[in-house]
């Protein structure tokens, strides 16, 4: 199990800048579209109380929605998943 939940789906063009920016910086992170299955989706809004995606949870149970990449990147240097 990955250290990263990322509840998202294809189209949606905040989840692909943040899926590019974990994968550029080859972080791990286990994928759960939001489109694919209601359970996915009632999960992502269970986290984060809204319906915006993507939705990032760490290990420790925190959660970023809709982060910019200056504030993921951010967040996996603070937790040391990033130089």
């Amino acid at each position: 199990m990955a250290e990263i939940e990322f509840y998202g789906a294809d189209w949606c063009g905040d989840c692909r800048r943040s899926k590019s920016l974990l994968n550029t910086l080859g972080v791990e992170y286990d994928m759960f579209d939001v489109e694919e299955s209601k359970e996915n989706a009632d999960k992502a809004q269970s986290i984060s109380g809204r319906t915006n995606i993507p939705v990032i949870r760490f290990a420790d149970g925190t959660h970023l929605v809709e982060p910019s990449d200056a504030v993921l990147h951010a967040e996996l240097k603070i937790r040391g998943l990033t130089s």
